[in-house]
């Protein structure tokens, strides 16, 4: 495996993988390895992120494959439940296309299935003239609140964003923005849950329709009075809605 990763929680239950969003690191999932004990859970940075600042170069592609292999190393036969998070929420998509048939269950929370290509010439000068910014604590302040960071992981958004180079910012903003919607999606029988926050952006809430137009077995809920950030701004509703969507599944 190319991308460290830790593991918490029963390494008997029902394997719980966590892909992080770009910006951050494993550690955005912690409320969530606090509250899903029972589950071996297993939380990846991801290439060039955290971690993993020094590995191979990243692509949504690349990270796919590599989750997916993660996913077969450590299931062992048992349930497989994927969460992910905006930059995670569409490597999930990407795993869902290639690999139909080896998830059993996925939240795809924030994923961004309409690609941007008008946008794509401004990524790199946009990047190249804001990046120096990000040695700036107050500058890294202001980024970590529109993240939903809180105050006690905010130094270690904030050394893991110094190491990032402006060429690996620029890969994974390019990839975000022009990530669309892969044709395997529709061949997915895995469960799937659809979560964009109420007040995100109008192109974040049609990706989930998206999504759900695309899926066989999926379904969507709207998180109110929440923007981009679920997992870190509002831990417990997130929590609830995932361990409710589960246990409801697993007793029908």
């Amino acid at each position: 495996m190319e991308c460290y990763i830790e593991e918490t929680g029963n390494k008997a239950g029902p394997l719980m993988l966590f892909v992080h969003g770009g910006g951050v690191g494993g550690w955005m999932w912690n409320n969530q390895l606090d509250y899903f004990t029972g589950y071996h859970c297993v939380v990846p940075d991801l290439p060039e992120q955290g971690k993993s600042s020094e590995t191979t170069s990243f692509t949504i592609r690349k990270s796919a494959e590599l989750m997916l292999d993660l996913v077969e190393e450590k299931a062992a036969g048992k349930k497989v439940i994927v969460v992910g998070f905006s930059l995670g929420a569409q490597i999930i998509v990407q795993m869902l296309s290639m690999r139909p048939d080896i998830i059993d269950y996925a939240m795809i929370n924030s994923a961004l299935v309409r690609s941007m290509p008008r946008l794509e010439a401004f990524i790199g000068p946009a990047v190249r003239m804001t990046h120096p910014l990000t040695k700036r604590r107050s500058f890294a302040l202001a980024q970590s609140k529109t993240l939903a960071i809180p105050k006690e992981l905010f130094e270690t958004y904030f050394q893991e964003s110094n190491k990032m180079t402006a060429e690996t910012l620029t890969r994974i903003l390019q990839e975000n923005m022009m990530f669309s919607m892969p044709l395997g999606f529709k061949n997915a029988k895995t469960k799937i849950l659809v979560t964009v926050g109420e007040k995100e952006r109008g192109v974040m809430r049609k990706s989930a329709e998206d999504i759900l137009t695309n899926s066989q077995n999926g379904q969507g809920i709207i998180l109110a009075k929440t923007g981009h950030g679920a997992p870190l701004a509002n831990p417990s509703l997130f929590n609830s809605i995932l361990d409710k969507w589960l246990k409801e599944d697993s007793n029908s």
